[in-house]
């Protein structure tokens, strides 16, 4: 919610009116940011030029699964490499009369049973030099970008409803969430800073929801021959289709494809050169798309920014131009330079003061610099109530008025919007541990403020 006499509601329906951007119903309890489903649904191919890929590239990954697994039947390899049965049957009819596989015994409905000969498998090891790939089968750099411009974030303008929904929960002051909204719905770049503990990165880690639910991305690209790992589970969530039967909106699915939610990618202080680049597996063959790449149509969060292992020189340096272009170069392992596009909204996230870090020509790029300010006293006020409501936590009269002028104002110390978070949790630890009822009175937050602060009791702005 945000911390002052207006609204949520009210305050983003006046920014939107200043912007002309139509405004939708207000959501209710269920539908708040569910309900925004991409127009781009990849359909399920029926020949291998529907599908840019060459009868070659297929029997590659039918051999090197075959070399890989004792046998299978056509369903199976079907379903390994995700392409439609009826596609690959005649490539399995024509590898058995080149004696590369024998029917091993009969499957299911007219199916068979397949298993690979030492030719087949001679064939095999040859291919598995280049890449040891035999998963889904590849989705074209060219589809790709279609997609990627199908279902760009430039084309999902938020409304007031989704920015509600993105945002629901936390307490931000009216001006912070106006400049926030802006930046939103431009779809550029912004910067976050400020003292630490202010919401920096809570802010960044909802702006995908604003941007719709989903999006579809395939599980492997063939980058002019090249196989890149593009899914990572950990860093995209896969999202179940609309029904069982691998149909999205009555449309059969090309399962070289996967649904996922809008990705959200937080880097932080691990982030290195290599991470921006594309980097090959000289075991395996394959290169995994680097995280600009995985965050397309969504958001990348860098976060504590100016403290990560490559230097801030080298990070502009290496992003100056795709922030303003919106394309990136990427340099493949055979010396290719790939043109792919650079479409999310890209955050940095900071305590440092951004102007100490970059220099003009940057921070021009990113047109959005927003300080997260402390909070001020009634909406810490504001806040410590609601938290102790939450978790069900007594707050007698007295305890917090204590608690403002003994450990905030006596010591100087600033006030941050996560404190009453923090502070009401140990709270909670040490009446759950003693036995006690949940009641925050002067002497549990006595003991909790000593825990919290710590060695740096007493002084003034460290946290």
């Amino acid at each position: 919610m945000v911390s002052s006499d207006m609204s949520t509601e009210s305050l983003l329906a006046s920014l939107f009116a200043e912007k002309g951007v139509p405004q939708s119903p207000a959501p209710d309890a269920v539908t708040a940011a569910s309900t925004i489903d991409s127009e781009f649904i990849p359909e399920e191919p029926t020949t291998f030029e529907e599908a840019d890929l060459r009868e070659a590239e297929v029997e590659a990954l039918i051999l090197k699964f075959l070399m890989n697994t004792a046998s299978a039947t056509g369903a199976e390899i079907a379903e390994q490499i995700k392409l439609p049965q009826k596609m690959i049957d005649p490539v399995l009819r024509r590898l058995k009369d080149e004696q590369q596989l024998v029917y091993k015994g009969m499957g299911s409905l007219n199916d068979y049973i397949h298993e690979i000969t030492e030719i087949g498998a001679v064939r095999a090891r040859r291919f598995s030099e280049k890449n040891t790939h035999f998963g889904s089968a590849p989705v074209s750099i060219k589809d790709y970008i279609a997609a990627i411009e199908a279902q760009s974030i430039d084309k999902d303008k938020p409304t007031v409803a989704k920015l509600q929904a993105a945002f629901a929960g936390l307490t931000m002051c009216d001006d912070l969430m106006r400049r926030v909204g802006r930046a939103i719905h431009s779809g550029r770049g912004l910067f976050l800073y400020g003292s630490p503990g202010n919401g920096k990165t809570s802010i960044a880690e909802r702006i995908t929801g604003a941007f719709g639910e989903h999006i579809w991305i395939p599980r492997i690209l063939n980058m002019y021959g090249e196989i890149v790992r593009l899914f990572d589970p950990s860093s995209h969530e896969e999202l179940p289709l609309s029904s069982n039967n691998g149909l999205e909106n009555g449309i059969k699915v090309d399962r070289r494809w996967i649904k996922i939610r809008r990705p959200t990618i937080i880097v932080g202080g691990e982030l290195t050169m290599d991470n921006l680049e594309m980097t090959k597996n000289r075991d395996s063959g394959i290169s995994e798309a680097p995280v600009q790449l995985k965050s397309n149509c969504g958001t990348l969060l860098i976060d504590d920014f100016g403290r990560q292992r490559m230097s801030v020189a080298e990070l502009l340096n290496r992003w100056i131009v795709p922030l303003e272009k919106r394309y990136d170069i990427l340099s493949m392992a055979s010396g290719r330079k790939v043109r792919v596009p650079f479409d999310q909204m890209i955050v940095f996230s900071t305590n440092l003061d951004p102007s100490d870090l970059v220099d003009e020509a940057f921070l021009r790029r990113i047109p959005y610099k927003i300080e997260a300010k402390d909070p001020t006293e009634s909406q810490f006020r504001e806040l410590f109530a609601e938290q102790a409501a939450t978790w069900n936590i007594e707050l007698p009269a007295g305890a917090l008025e204590h608690l403002i002028e003994q450990h905030y104002k006596s010591p100087r110390r600033n006030m941050r919007f996560c404190h009453p978070r923090d502070i009401l949790q140990q709270v909670r630890n040490l009446c759950e541990f003693e036995g006690q009822p949940r009641i925050a009175d002067i002497s549990a937050l006595d003991a909790a403020v000593e825990t919290y602060f710590g060695i740096m009791y007493g002084t003034e702005d460290w946290v």
